[in-house]
């Protein structure tokens, strides 16, 4: 029976100790993902071999030149250092409230000195007396019987593993922006050449015409057009000096360093590969692999750990306050047996009686930043699906639209050669020719443009399915 009465009370206080859980269950929001991603109608998805999530971005990006751009990025950008910061705030606030769950111990010592008068003395002498202390202190400690701080501590957690999310989400865009920031520069590069041929052209043309005027062959009119096309080219050429200046300006700042011509990429838009190897997967398996969502749900949870620290704060709270040690007039024989020892302890008990409904009103807020936090949750998935499904249908037409913009540049390029040949043998006028060279530079333009929106496409899509999002800088603490 003593046994039994023995077991009763540690049993209970081990349960004291424990505490009680006031965190809700958890359960996941239900989304309404499709089971397959949206399709035009008349084209069907393409679909490669591996998932954007298991390929590293090196792998993904085959090329010497991003492998330099996108890794000096990773390295010096000042967004992606933020981000790492953010992580080792958010890790130090969760060291500092699972602090809270253990005992705070200190050790002191003091030695007191004082002397009496010859009248207050028992020998009608003065007298000097010594008393040396020494002690272990137990610092307010709260016992976490209704989980307030467990609670806290959750959340805390969360937070933190949100935040190495957001990181994940910076990093992926980083590498994602880079190489978009590459591909524009070489696309613009590429136009600026166009256009420069396109010039050297054209200034041909007008100095024949000018001569042929003096000549009485051709008319005044047809060498003011072609002046008119000069200075168009001219209007481009110096456009597109200065959209390729601010693509080397966008992609230093994205690398986060001062401007070095040796980062200057050497490859033509013609000579860079972009494979197309990325499996969609099924939106139920690709959505929850995405860094945003997660960071969603990890916020989602941290709203739920908020929720059981607002009910704890309507229970009592049990703080412990205590010391031991000893004390001696001689400093040498003070842990020794001649010293007398000296103890406390002071348990304080508080329970919340009145305090104008703030406890009620932290506790309706909790909840609502929890209604929020699924509201956010939710919105996450249904921007990720957009995100991939957008992509996808770019995927799945821009190949097509670029062959058939091909196609139309070799077409108006037949035109632009049968009108110089009519126009020479006397048959059309010169503005044919001009019409017939301005849509194949127009043609032109947009079969580089269409060329880079392809593989920027690969790049986006990519990124949408979770790509490049690992290597957060910090592992998790457990």
């Amino acid at each position: 029976m003593r046994h039994s009465k023995r077991y009763l009370l540690l049993s209970t206080v081990s349960l004291m100790l424990a505490g009680c859980n006031m965190i809700p269950d958890y359960l996941r929001p239900d989304f309404s993902a499709a089971n397959s991603w949206t399709e035009v109608q008349g084209y069907h998805l393409k679909n490669g071999d591996r998932f954007a999530s298991d390929m590293d971005w090196k792998e993904f990006y085959d090329s010497s030149e991003i492998h330099l751009l996108v890794g000096t990025a990773l390295q010096s950008n000042k967004d992606l250092k933020t981000a790492a910061l953010n992580i080792d705030e958010a890790r130090t606030i969760y060291r500092v409230n699972r602090a809270d769950l253990f005992p705070s111990i200190n050790a002191g010592a003091s030695a007191t000195l004082s002397q009496s008068s010859d009248e207050s003395s028992a020998t009608g002498r003065a007298a000097i007396s010594r008393v040396y202390e020494a002690q272990l202190g137990l610092a307010s400690y709260e016992l976490d019987l209704f989980g307030r701080i467990r609670s806290t501590n959750e959340s805390a957690l969360n937070d933190y593993l949100a935040t190495e999310e957001a990181y994940a989400i910076v990093r992926s865009a980083l590498i994602a922006e880079t190489t978009n920031a590459y591909l524009q520069y070489l696309a613009d590069q590429k136009l600026l050449s166009l256009t420069k041929k396109t010039l050297d052209a054209q200034l041909q043309t007008y100095r024949i015409l000018k001569e042929s005027l003096d000549k009485g062959v051709s008319t005044k009119q047809d060498v003011a057009r072609a002046a008119t096309s000069v200075e168009t080219a001219r209007v481009n050429l110096h456009r597109y000096n200065r959209l390729v200046s601010q693509d080397t300006n966008a992609l230093f700042l994205l690398m986060g360093i001062p401007y070095d011509p040796e980062f200057l990429p050497k490859t033509t838009l013609d000579e860079f590969k972009l494979e197309d190897k990325i499996n969609a997967g099924l939106p139920s398996e690709v959505l929850l692999s995405r860094p945003d969502i997660r960071q969603a749900e990890y916020s989602l949870l941290a709203s739920n750990a908020d929720i059981g620290a607002a009910r704890a704060a309507f229970f009592p709270s049990i703080n412990l306050t205590g010391a031991y040690g000893y004390a001696s007039r001689d400093l040498a024989n003070l842990f020794s047996g001649s010293a007398w020892g000296a103890w406390s302890f002071v348990p304080q008990l508080t329970l919340p009686i009145f305090n104008g409904g703030a406890n009620i009103a932290n506790l309706d807020l909790a909840k609502i930043r929890k209604e929020q936090a699924v509201v956010d949750y939710e919105r996450a998935i249904q921007e990720a699906f957009s995100d991939v499904s957008n992509e996808l249908v770019a995927r799945s037409t821009l190949d097509k639209e670029l062959k058939a913009q091909r196609r139309l540049v070799n077409a108006a390029q037949q035109v632009y050669d049968i009108s110089q040949a009519r126009y020479k043998a006397g048959i059309d006028s010169f503005l044919d020719v001009l019409d017939a060279q301005r849509e194949l530079y127009t043609y032109q333009q947009n079969e580089i443009e269409i060329e880079r929106q392809r593989m920027a496409n690969l790049v986006n899509l990519y990124a949408a399915l979770g790509g490049g999002a690992d290597d957060t800088p910090l592992k998790h603490e457990e």
